[in-house]
């Protein structure tokens, strides 16, 4: 059974994606395909695919060279955006050295692309110097946000389809990542951490990130206007909170959290009002549950699973109708 047992939000779920480590998919506007990342057997590292929903047949977009990460499509379908690192080198840029602990890596090296829907016709949206991704587009196919080091720690921008019109968003000592509009692109959603100025903490961040690093183990979902302004705090749970993606209706989202298994990797998929109550949680698959995407007109839920994988660490995407 794909579905477990508890998950009375799913019905009929399938499996897309087939070994390897398969995640982010993120759907077209007009919810006729998706985009992910994936490592596949044999590969390197990530490289970005498209994927038809209902016959999970797959190809690849992106260069096959270097690192790739967070694709995402324009609102017109024409288009896709994704960060790359292969202008700079065509071999994967190097793991980050776990015994610091567990770390993500931050490389300098991406940049944000845009192509068209096949890949074709590459372009770089971004040229400063340091990290430039987690790109999504406001559904009102004015502007993209995106994650940045290029004023020395990691904040939010935004900026226009071509790349033009930069605007800072945050400001705040910390990580800011992962961030969403909403679907009427009045607000965005994000992950952040923000340690104590001046303590040991905030110490220990800027020391890993001038290494290029960033410790994830604790991580908030926040909310604010598109323009940067009304800043607010959506969960105060605890753990590493990620990956959060809007309800159709704007007014909940689905986000995934360790925060009932802190010391663990035990991460499921939990919604929320905006307002930060009403927590319930969604799945209750051992392992890892997250990167929950609705489709469109919200009838269907995509999202990344070790369920169904032999017992092996593998991460896949699985798609599911969404029972209110």
């Amino acid at each position: 059974m794909l579905t477990a047992e508890g998950e009375r939000h799913f019905s009929g779920t399938r499996q897309l994606t087939m070994g390897g480590e398969n995640a982010e998919a993120y759907w077209a506007f007009d919810g006729s395909k998706l985009i992910y990342q994936a490592k596949k057997p044999g590969a390197e590292c990530d490289q970005i695919f498209v994927l038809d929903p209902h016959t999970a047949e797959t190809s690849m977009v992106s260069t096959g060279e270097g690192r790739t990460t967070c694709s995402y499509f324009y609102p017109s379908g024409d288009q896709i955006l994704y960060s790359s690192t292969h202008h700079h080198d065509a071999s994967c840029p190097p793991n980050p050295d776990m015994s610091m602990g567990y770390v993500w890596p931050i490389y300098d090296t991406y940049d944000i692309w845009v192509a068209n829907a096949d890949g074709s016709d590459l372009r770089q949206l971004t040229t400063e110097d340091g990290y430039d991704a987690e790109a999504t587009f406001s559904p009102a196919g004015d502007r993209i946000v995106f994650t940045s080091t290029r004023n020395g720690d990691l904040d939010l921008y935004s900026m226009n389809p071509d790349g033009s019109d930069v605007v800072q968003l945050t400001d705040r000592l910390g990580y800011d990542g992962g961030a969403f509009y909403s679907p009427d692109g009045s607000k965005i959603i994000w992950r952040a951490h923000y340690p104590e100025e001046g303590s040991a903490e905030a110490e220990d961040y800027v020391r890993l990130l001038q290494m290029g690093l960033l410790r994830p183990g604790e991580l908030e979902i926040f909310v604010m206007d598109a323009d940067g302004s009304n800043v607010r705090q959506v969960t105060n749970v605890g753990g590493a909170n990620f990956a959060p993606y809007w309800h159709p209706d704007g007014d909940k989202i689905l986000w995934s959290s360790n925060h009932q298994d802190p010391a663990g990797r035990d991460f499921e998929i939990y919604m929320i009002n905006l307002d930060g109550t009403g927590i319930e949680r969604v799945t209750y698959s051992e392992g890892f549950d997250g990167f929950p995407v609705f489709s469109p007109d919200g009838r269907y839920l995509v999202f990344g699973s070790n369920r169904n994988n032999g017992g092996t660490s593998d991460t896949n995407v699985f798609i599911t109708e969404w029972v209110q």
